[in-house]
Parts: structure tokens; C-alpha cells; sequence
């Protein structure tokens, strides 16, 4: 079975560069080097343009650091969940903890109510979550549609065992998407060890 590649873009030519290597989906963000933001309405609209065929989806954090939210920051992202759809992306990627360090499922649900038709992705709020198996089942509980993790490890190679974990537990009921430090040199070797099939990184393009 092939290996299905999300292109991390953070900027318009780095877009145009997945493009031509023919990877299956871009998610966007913007100042990457912080974890990634969310993007300008302008780079949204530009890089639709720039993916032609080739679904984007749109990371929504309004701003670096932990990943619990105040209300107005919920409400933000709420908004920015909303230009999305106007714009007419493909899927978002979202995420929040509580205190407790657990999927916040409250704010999820504020999120989630702004985000119907769009396809899901729970970002690398997860990899600080309490307990990457209890996180896991909530997620699935939310309707997610996949989770973008390193394994609660600070690289997807480092927590390959638990991705593998991840990958058995969910059972198909959610895509387990590896991420962060995944490389032409180790896709393949991830891609064997965790079982998975979808794989995002900044470097496979």
C-alpha cells in the first residue's frame, strides 16, 4: 500500500514546492519555526490557488505556547474556523487541553460546532497530554477525523513504539498521522514499525 504524505507549509513556495513534488495534502500554518500559527486570510486564498487539485488544510492556534485557551482565544479561533469555510478549505487542524492536561472537550465542542463538512485533524496539543491512550479515546469520541502525533515523544522516530500502540488501539475508528522529524530517510522504516499509512512533515517535499 502506498504512503499517503501531508506537506507542513508555511509560506506560499513552500507550497508550490509540494505542489511539484506531488505530495496528497498541505496543511498550512504560518511561523513555523514557534509550532506553527494560523495563517493570514491572504496566504489561505493564495495557496488554494497554488494546490489546484491538492486538498489544504488550515492549522487554527491563534498564538504560541500551551495549547489551554481563554474564552476570547476560543472565540478567535472560532472566527478563524469560520473564514475557512468562506474560503473554502478542505479540513482544519485543531486542538485543546485542559489544565489537567486532557482534551478539553468543551472548547472542542465550540470549535467542532464551527467546523461541519470540514474534514478534522487533532494536532500536537496531544503529544502534551496526560495520557496519550485516554487523549487517543476522546479524540475518537469527539469525531475526529485524524490525529497528528510524534507519539508524545519530541520526535515521531523517538515515539515509534507508542505511534505503533496508537495505531493498534485505534483500530481504524481514526487515522494515526505521525509527524514531526519524519524524513525521506526514516518514512519508510516509521511507515514499517507503526503501521501507519499517512505521514506530515516539512522535509518530504
Amino acid at each position: 500500500m502506498s504512503l499517503f504524505i501531508e506537506a507542513c507549509c508555511p509560506d506560499l513556495e513552500s507550497v508550490r514546492r509540494a505542489v511539484k513534488k506531488g505530495v496528497n495534502r498541505i496543511e498550512l500554518c504560518e511561523h513555523l519555526s514557534t509550532g506553527g500559527l494560523t495563517p493570514s486570510e491572504p496566504l489561505i486564498e493564495a495557496a488554494l490557488v497554488a494546490a489546484g487539485d491538492i486538498p489544504v488544510n488550515v492549522l487554527i492556534r491563534p498564538r504560541a505556547g500551551g495549547f489551554t485557551y481563554a474564552p476570547e482565544e476560543v472565540r478567535q479561533m472560532c472566527r478563524s474556523i469560520d473564514r475557512c469555510k468562506r474560503i473554502g478549505v478542505n479540513g482544519v487542524v485543531i486542538g485543546a487541553l485542559d489544565r489537567a492536561l486532557k482534551v478539553d472537550i468543551p472548547v472542542m465542542a465550540s470549535l467542532l460546532s464551527h467546523a461541519d463538512g470540514l474534514q478534522l485533524t487533532f494536532h500536537r496539543a496531544f503529544d502534551l497530554s496526560d495520557d496519550p491512550f485516554e487523549a487517543l479515546e476522546a479524540i475518537i469520541g469527539l469525531g475526529m477525523d485524524r490525529l497528528l502525533t510524534s507519539g508524545h515523544a519530541a520526535d515521531a522516530w523517538s515515539g515509534r513504539m507508542i505511534l505503533q500502540e496508537l495505531v493498534r488501539k485505534a483500530r481504524g475508528r481514526i487515522v494515526i498521522m505521525p509527524g514531526c522529524g519524519v524524513t525521506p530517510d526514516n518514512l519508510q522504516a516509521l511507515a514499517r514499525i507503526t503501521g501507519a499509512r499517512e505521514f506530515h512533515g516539512s522535509k518530504l517535499y
